[in-house]
């Protein structure tokens, strides 16, 4: 179960926060806002892509967008996003519960600047009711990110 392995992953990377676990779906950003009790952006959202390299996670805001050319500027492609399928052989996380822990090797990770307004973010931890409450440094040391980016789009006044 993805859930375990990701926690098994951070005990390992000796994080300090507990998982928490939900009732009901946090599978979306509605869904795990309403679950953790906060505003939508703070929901930080896992998105699978593929670079040249390969398959890459980017942990965004929840209310960032992709902003193509940025993208495009940053990794030299066209974003094209994974399917649920190729997302859980990139990741081995299944939609609604993709993070940037316990990734396979040569599955990359970045993180956007879009989260750097918030205090904590709150990433899925594995499964689709699940979340763990990270800074956003935490979350760029604990999933290992190769650097921070600006990607995206949306969340802030243009």
């Amino acid at each position: 179960m993805s859930i375990e392995k990701v926690r098994a992953y951070l005990k390992e990377m000796n994080c300090p926060h507990d998982v928490l676990e939900f009732d009901t779906s946090s599978a979306t950003v509605d869904l795990a806002a309403q679950a953790v009790g906060v505003i939508p952006a703070r929901i930080s959202k896992t998105l699978c892509l593929m670079s040249k390299e390969g398959p890459i996670v980017i942990a965004v805001a929840g209310d960032a967008k992709i902003d193509n050319r940025k993208f495009k500027d940053t990794f030299g492609l066209k974003a094209k996003m994974l399917s649920p399928e190729e997302t859980l052989d990139a990741t081995g996380h299944a939609i609604g519960g993709v993070c940037p822990f316990a990734l396979p090797e040569g599955t990359k990770a970045y993180a956007d600047i879009s989260m750097k307004r918030f205090e904590t973010v709150f990433p899925a931890a594995g499964s689709s009711n699940s979340a763990i409450q990270l800074t956003c440094d935490e979350i760029f040391h604990f999933g290992k990110c190769i650097e921070w980016v600006d990607i995206c789009k949306g969340w802030q006044e243009e």
